[in-house]
């Protein structure tokens, strides 16, 4: 009988981090800094031999556009065939909140519950982490990737 368990992925820059979850514990961590699009069913094939997959979570931006839109795409059609649930937060939760550079001196930051651009001469860059406790409450059923974020240029 296969594990139930819930799998994370965060997949806004190099490397790409999947989290898979038993009873909301980190069990095991997949990083690589192969390209989201070829790499993610490569990944999920894996997983889907190994355990049942109960939840599906996703960071759906701010980050690299193409990466959030793949990994979006990928997981909503798994979640469709496979009837597994989609889950989505912002990508702040797994920087501790801090800046993502955006380009040039430019960065997302979060103000409160709002996420805008700002001119940055030198910020912290945070790193993306799993958490080793998922936090079920952190997400929510809105997972439409972040595009609408203010302009940047």
């Amino acid at each position: 009988m296969l594990k139930n368990v819930d799998v994370v992925c965060v997949t806004l820059s190099s490397p790409i981090l999947i989290g898979v979850y038993e009873n909301k514990k980190l069990i095991e961590t997949i990083s690589t800094e192969e390209k989201t699009s070829e790499v993610l069913p490569e990944i999920f094939e894996e997983l889907l031999k190994k355990y049942e997959i109960k939840n599906l979570f996703y960071a759906k931006g701010p980050g690299s556009f193409m990466a959030i839109k793949i990994t979006y795409l990928f997981l909503k059609s798994l979640s469709i065939l496979k009837k597994i649930p989609l889950f989505a937060t912002d990508a702040f939760y797994f920087n501790d909140n801090q800046p993502i550079k955006a380009i040039g001196k430019l960065f997302f930051v979060k103000i409160f519950s709002k996420i805008e651009t700002q001119k940055l001469e030198k910020a912290p860059i945070g790193k993306f982490e799993l958490k080793d406790v998922l936090e079920y409450d952190e997400f929510d059923e809105n997972t439409t990737p972040l595009y609408a974020i203010g302009a940047v240029g």
